[in-house]
């Protein structure tokens, strides 16, 4: 069955390009087309895509404003942020809002394809610069004797490994556990911490100041 995906970017051109580019790739459908964030929150609602991708600089309403209503009133759609902008503030700010992905618009169309799949699996993907400044931002802080909301120091280790983008077989081959142990963690360390996904995990390590000075 073929993903469905709806776009939401404000400039016409990119738009058409990115709907006419997700049209050439295999298993992925694409559902319909915004022109701001509004536009966006209403046609999800209306067209039931499995992803949004989402632009942030849009009129009327911006992609995070977008991308939190979208998650909130359908957190069955995921969101992957496709925009020029790379900054921190940007990417925390779409990451609290609950995007799953965050890639710029010099993606290329193997990269598309894979942020989509990736998050409709239940997985978080970044562009590569972004996912290198979150691996070297985000550590357990090992001077602290107490972690967040009652975190071991192995989940506290798991949430890291999380944070660099590493998969459960990564995390599992890492700290030599099992993958049925590291997803145990994972299962503990999001119900302590009220987390949904992984997405949410990292920006979970930047507020409590779980980072490297």
């Amino acid at each position: 069955m073929n993903v469905r995906v709806l776009v939401a970017d404000d400039q016409t051109v990119v738009r058409e390009g990115l709907v006419l580019l997700l049209g050439l790739l295999p298993g992925i459908e694409v559902a319909g087309a915004a022109a701001d964030g509004r536009e966006a929150v209403r046609l999800a609602g209306a067209l039931r895509p499995d992803v949004v991708l989402m632009d942030l600089r849009m009129p009327r309403m911006d992609g995070v404003e977008a991308t939190r209503r979208i998650r909130a009133e359908h957190p069955e759609i995921h969101v992957v942020v496709l925009t020029t902008y790379s900054d921190d503030e940007s990417v925390f700010a779409a990451l609290a809002a609950g995007a799953r992905g965050y890639l710029t618009k010099d993606a290329d169309a193997e990269s598309l394809a894979s942020a989509i799949t990736t998050v409709v699996r239940g997985e978080a993907q970044f562009d590569p610069g972004i996912q290198r400044r979150l691996a070297e931002a985000v550590t357990v802080n090992r001077r602290a004797p107490d972690l967040p909301d009652g975190l071991t120091r192995r989940e506290g280790e798991v949430l890291r490994l999380i944070a660099e983008g590493r998969s459960n077989a990564e995390i599992a081959g890492t700290l030599f556990i099992s993958e049925a142990t590291v997803k145990t963690h994972i299962n503990n360390l999001f119900a302590k911490a009220g987390l949904r996904d992984r997405a949410q995990a990292v920006t979970y390590a930047f507020r409590h100041g779980l980072m490297s000075d």
